[in-house]
């Protein structure tokens, strides 16, 4: 069978913790329905669908503008050197220094890197910023995976936990009729336990790499 009956959820009003009144689906309430076969009326459904989710595309437009705003005025750029300028001054702390300054580092810019991702949506984005922290990365030791690490990987790892991400739980919040960003609270939870192991493996591997030069598949590169 190629195609599925017709069906439908019922919905309700439902009054939201801010106050406001929101349709949601009824839980297991799915049941067929006629079938409505659609033919001109597909094309018209694609004005329907801006007119209806008009907030959440209005407000993905200011996001993508604010970026680039950001890109192009250099904003991110200069504020990444100062925060790498300022790192650097931990070395004068002896006991940071013993804990290891390089790890801080690391995870104060993979810190930083995964709350624009789970905050603002920032992704692929990023990849503007590996020229950046690449060479920072085989300053210390490392190799330019680890750099790419702290950039991407930490930015797609905020992705994942979604906090505030406009592009994933604006979307789908707004389609749901849910209250937008509400349960945020969970997902600070998961977005800390997912940088939790994401940062370990990273960690890890760094460490590998800083006391085994030879083992990263990049080393001829990195040292071009």
């Amino acid at each position: 069978v190629l195609f599925r009956s017709a069906g439908e959820f019922d919905r309700t009003q439902k009054i939201m913790s801010d106050g406001s009144i929101k349709t949601v689906i009824v839980e297991n309430s799915f049941h067929s329905t006629d079938a409505e076969p659609q033919t001109w009326q597909i094309f018209s459904s694609i004005f329907n669908g801006f007119t209806s989710q008009a907030s959440i595309i209005v407000f993905i437009l200011l996001i993508g503008g604010a970026f680039w705003i950001l890109n192009s005025s250099q904003a991110l750029d200069v504020g990444i050197s100062a925060f790498i300028k300022w790192t650097k001054k931990l070395e004068r702390n002896r006991i940071l220094k013993k804990i290891g300054v390089n790890n801080i580092v690391m995870i104060l810019i993979m810190t930083m890197f995964s709350a624009f991702g789970a905050i603002s949506g920032m992704s692929e984005e990023t990849i503007a910023f590996v020229i950046i922290l690449v060479p920072l990365a085989i300053s210390m030791g490392y190799d330019s995976i680890t750099g790419v690490c702290l950039v991407y990987v930490a930015a797609h790892l905020g992705f994942a936990g979604a906090i505030f991400n406009p592009f994933t739980i604006g979307i789908a919040q707004g389609l749901s009729d849910l209250a937008i960003f509400s349960g945020w609270e969970y997902r600070v939870v998961c977005w800390i336990i997912i940088n939790l192991t994401g940062f370990t493996f990273i960690l890890l591997y760094a460490r590998k790499i800083k006391l085994n030069p030879e083992k990263s598949i990049s080393k001829g590169i990195d040292d071009y």
